[in-house]
């Protein structure tokens, strides 16, 4: 056990906590037994403090590994330290992926539970949590096999529920299907957001991944200009091979922090011209690695340093369908707000689960990556969060920072019901996090 210093993959908020790994289940609950505060992390790849706890214990969980054999029909038992990557170098060579996977790989099993992740086909798939038909909880009155039949409760409340009632060690997915590890990929260019809105409501029930880039700098008729790329895994016969490669390791790397970062109004523009000219007007059926379509920033080891010292944050809403003015108008706030934002990302939602705390909503979500530094940052983030609970929405815990609880409150209505199940499981509050104490979702 030492104490390390914790930050999440924006590098904003640094605490420090007392750091173990436990060997095992049986270890896991002891801790948890003898501990006043305690939480899980995987990997670290929620953007804020979700997997920091201030003075307390923290349990990596990345010695909870191990793969099953995966059965015939896709079914396999993972523990929960085990990384996407890890699972689909196991999984791919033979014909199976991984049912949802974010923007990174680099997530455990657990962790992709505890936030319930969504990709690029939520709106055909769901989020993860919709494929887990059984899960072992550590919690400190003890395990419990949970699953969404016979603990439905329990179940949907720590899908989303951000490792808060109990330690995930170990579920049962159900895999997708794949013949190649290429993607049959269509991409067009749009040259402002009503455009690509309007191709993605028409067009994205023919696709099973579906994500477009936008340019937030822009504050002209462009703005919102965008690149739709979306596609499904390619048949043998699409890409004239039946191979099934996992992802390689990353080919670069930031191995330093540079001083004053490197992602700032002057880059972010000059990369979002270049990008937006370099794509194509219209492309059909192209080959992709599954890497590229699904990971690019996962080939650059410790990409997250380009930010600087002062890190970044990762802003993540989602509205309802009937609210999409709404998202327009987010969009052309932050492009007439002088503030430097990076890699918007937009998706379309499917239906939400019965997660308590699960992000996805049926409607419009956005992404952006805003680097910390100017001073108008703060008020920009407070008005997106007016709209956004204006509109009936929420931001992703996630990958949330900086929300005031009065916020969180607002956008997640059965905290209330969360706090209920929680106190079942964990009557004397020993699961806790910054995040959890900063939106006085634990009263510790």
């Amino acid at each position: 056990m030492a104490k390390q210093s914790l930050t999440g993959w924006g590098r904003t908020t640094p605490s420090v906590a007392e750091v173990i790994t436990p060997s095992c289940e049986a270890d896991v609950l002891t801790h948890l037994a003898t501990s006043e505060h305690a939480l899980a992390r995987g990997l670290g790849r929620s953007y804020g403090d979700a997997a920091q706890l201030g003075g307390g214990l923290v349990l990596n969980n990345r010695a909870l590994n191990g793969v099953s054999r995966i059965s015939d029909d896709g079914t396999v038992t993972v523990g929960a330290g085990v990384s996407i990557d890890e699972l689909l170098h196991v999984a791919m060579p033979k014909g199976w992926f991984v049912p949802v996977t974010p923007g990174t790989r680099q997530v455990t099993v657990g962790g992709a539970i505890a936030a319930d992740v969504h990709g690029k086909n939520h709106h055909f798939d769901g989020s993860f949590g919709q494929h887990v038909s059984s899960m072992r909880l550590a919690t400190p009155s003890g395990l419990r096999v949970v699953e969404p039949a016979s603990e439905p409760e329990l179940f949907w409340a720590s899908v989303g529920g951000m490792g808060l009632t109990g330690v995930i060690t170990e579920a049962t997915l159900q895999m997708t299907p794949i013949e190649t590890s290429q993607m049959l990929v269509d991409t067009d260019r749009y040259d402002d957001l009503d455009a690509v809105m309007a191709a993605m409501v028409e067009g994205d029930a023919n696709y099973r991944y579906s994500v477009a880039w936008i340019d937030c700098m822009t504050n002209s008729k462009n703005t919102g200009r965008a690149i739709l790329t979306r596609g499904d895994h390619a048949s043998a016969r699409d890409a004239g091979s039946s191979e099934r490669a996992a992802p390689g390791q990353p080919r670069l790397a930031v191995p330093f922090t540079p001083p004053g970062g490197l992602v700032n109004a002057w880059s972010i523009r000059a990369f979002n011209e270049a990008w937006f000219r370099r794509a194509p007007r219209h492309r059909e059926r192209e080959l992709q690695d599954v890497a590229a379509f699904f990971h690019p920033l996962d080939g650059v080891r410790g990409w997250n340093r380009m930010y600087g010292p002062r890190g970044f944050v990762q802003y993540q809403f989602v509205v309802p369908d009937d609210a999409s003015e709404t998202l327009a108008r987010a969009v052309r706030h932050v492009a007439g707000s002088g503030v430097a934002n990076f890699v918007g990302v937009l998706k379309r939602f499917g239906p939400a689960n019965a997660g308590l705390l699960s992000f996805p909503m049926a409607g419009w979500t956005l992404a952006l990556d805003l680097p910390v530094g100017p001073e108008g940052l703060p008020r920009l983030l407070d008005e997106l969060d007016d709209m956004v609970i204006g509109a009936h929405g929420r931001v992703y815990l996630a990958k949330d920072a900086r929300l005031e609880s009065a916020s969180a409150w607002a956008m997640y209505p059965k905290l209330e019901e969360f706090r209920r199940i929680k106190a079942s499981v964990d009557p004397h509050g020993v699961l806790t996090s910054d995040l959890s104490r900063r939106l006085l979702i634990t009263e510790s």
